[in-house]
């Protein structure tokens, strides 16, 4: 872990992996169980692809070193931690994360939770190049903003947490968006952890958006 500042002064640890010296860089953003052992496998395993990949702890403006189970009282415990967290803090950290890797093309990817701040981060900052949003929840009531760069959204068409009439809204509102849906797929469907893990839509949806970084990346 390494230590960053954001710009009102709040220091968070940040979760870094591949080498220093890669040509391009990515922030992975975290689901609600913070920054955990699949957030930390996803950060090595971007890495692997030539990226500097960090991976910022952002429930360390709640507290230090929380990281939760897929159980129900890991989900709630996690909601209670994102409740404390205003979106204009989460942007902070988010830019911080971009600003220690300033001499790179930085991408973004974000899970869950994750997802919707990807899309935050994409439409009300200058910071990234490219984002991808996975099953992110809050993006649909977002929909209208305008993205300052490339996105790339995947759901699962079995996501009981956003219908499909969400999905489709948001199509509607963003029609030069890339919103990929996989048939059969349930909400968390890229993480190992999950009962809900379908390995064949993660290794489509990775894919996909391991494509679309080596294109906006350059």
């Amino acid at each position: 872990m390494m230590t960053l500042t954001a710009a009102d002064g709040h220091k968070f640890r940040t979760f870094e992996a591949g080498n220093v010296n890669a040509p391009r860089a990515l922030v992975v953003v975290q689901e609600i169980f913070g920054v955990n052992k699949h957030i930390r496998s996803v950060a090595e395993r971007l890495a692997g692809y030539g990226y500097r990949v960090l991976a910022p702890a952002m429930f360390d403006r709640v507290g230090p070193d929380i990281e939760l189970d897929y159980t129900e009282e890991g989900i709630n415990a996690g909601r209670e931690a994102r409740a404390k967290i205003s979106d204009e803090q989460a942007l902070l950290d988010l830019e911080a994360t971009a600003d220690a890797l300033a001499c790179k093309p930085v991408g973004i990817i974000g899970y869950c939770w994750g997802g919707t701040l990807a899309w935050d981060a994409a439409t009300q900052t200058k910071r990234f190049r490219a984002a991808s949003c996975w099953y992110g929840g809050g993006i649909a009531a977002k929909k209208a903003a305008k993205p300052n760069c490339p996105v790339q959204m995947h759901f699962g068409a079995e996501d009981h947490s956003i219908p499909m009439h969400d999905v489709e809204a948001i199509k509607a509102a963003q029609p030069g968006l890339e919103v990929l849906v996989y048939a059969g797929a349930q909400h968390g469907f890229g993480c190992e952890a999950r009962a809900s893990y379908s390995a064949k839509d993660w290794e489509l949806a990775e894919l996909r958006s391991l494509a679309f970084f080596a294109e906006h990346l350059r």
